[in-house]
Parts: C-alpha cells; structure tokens; sequence
C-alpha cells in the first residue's frame, strides 16, 4: 500500500518541483528605464562668448539715427544658474551681452503667449543679440513640453527657488531684462505678454539695436 501510494504522489511532486523551475527559468528580464527625452533648447555652452556682431567694430547693428544708450544701469545680480540640458553651472554675470533674458514658467498664460516671439526674436537677431530664458519654479516635464510644442530652442537656465525674482525684487512673471554689452540691465519689463513689435521696440530703444523683419 504504501508502495502504491508513493508512486502515486512521486509524479505529483517532481510536477510541482518543474513548475516552479520552469517558472523562475521563464521570469522576464527588468524592462529597461525609459530613455529621457532630448531636451528641445540649445545648451548653455555658448552664453559667455558676446555675438559676433557685438566684437566686430563696424558691424553696423545700431539702430540708424540713434545713439548708444547712455551709461548706467545695473549689474546682473551674481547668481549662479543650472542650464536645462545639463553640463555645468551658469554664472549669470559671465552671460555675454547684449542680451534678453526672459522669465517664465509652463503654469503662467501670459508666458506660453510670448515665448514664440522670443524664439523669433532668437532667430532674427543671431549674431547681435543672445535670447535666454530663466525657467522660474516650474516642473522639469511642464518646460520641457512646453519648449516641444511651442518650438522654443533658445538656452534655459533654471531657477526653481526664484532666486533672480528676490535679487530684482520682483514678483511677478513674465518677466524681461534688457542688458547691454558691458552687462549691465538697462531695462526691466514686467507689462506682460510682449509680441514681435513690442519686443523690437525695447531692443531698439534700450540696447540700441534694430531687429531684422
């Protein structure tokens, strides 16, 4: 009897022992991490060299009929950003005028509104003028997605503790600063959602510059 019942219950037990072999042999390998997307702005490599216009004596990107503008205005506040794309951190001050720096976040209509005018601003004024933006308190997905849908690919520099705001302070965004060659600020916008003319009006007025049509 006990012959019997051990030949019964030995193929049930070498069943279950393949089972449970066969089930950590078939177990499917970790699904790899999902690959980040590329990020849609251009790096911060470039924000120290000065556009090419503004070292060439003569290039001839002051406004006809206008003069420089006078001397003044105040220094970049010594801040030292993270850039969007990684690499190393950004001193604000070594950012090479003359220059736009723009700040904005995905949560903030008026910003969405204008930030194709700065990336046409970007296009229109390589080599007399750098376009920055300042990504201000702002979720990582929410800039990058709005920098993929809304074609931005100038650099970005990225202030989660709104630490440029505080130096200027200033609360509200959108908020624009307008530098010169020698880094200075010489106009602070803070009206709201600027357009192509608005923004051509400011650089010309404050940095002495005309924007190509």
């Amino acid at each position: 009897m006990n012959r019997r019942l051990a030949l019964l219950v030995l193929p049930l037990l070498l069943a279950v022992a393949g089972c449970t072999a066969d089930k950590a042999g078939d177990e499917p390998a970790p699904r790899p991490a999902a690959a980040e997307r590329p990020s849609p702005f251009r790096d911060c490599a470039t924000l120290a060299t000065a556009p090419t216009a503004a070292t060439t004596p003569g290039s001839g990107t002051k406004t006809p009929g206008t003069t420089a503008p006078a001397a003044g205005g105040q220094a970049l506040p010594e801040l030292t950003l993270s850039c969007f794309t990684g690499g190393a951190p950004v001193a604000l001050r070594s950012v090479a005028g003359p220059a736009v720096i723009n700040v904005w976040a995905s949560w903030c209509p008026p910003c969405r509104k204008e930030l194709p005018a700065f990336q046409r601003l970007s296009q229109r004024t390589t080599g007399q003028l750098q376009v920055v933006g300042v990504n201000s308190r702002d979720s990582r997905s929410g800039a990058q997605s709005i920098g993929e849908d809304f074609g931005v690919r100038f650099p970005i520099l990225v202030d989660q503790g709104e630490a440029l705001q505080r130096e200027l302070k200033r609360n509200a965004i959108p908020l624009t600063l307008f530098v010169d060659a020698d880094g200075r600020i010489r106009h602070i916008d803070a009206t709201g959602a600027l357009d192509d003319a608005q923004l051509a009006k400011l650089v010309r007025q404050h940095l002495g510059l005309t924007v190509p049509a």
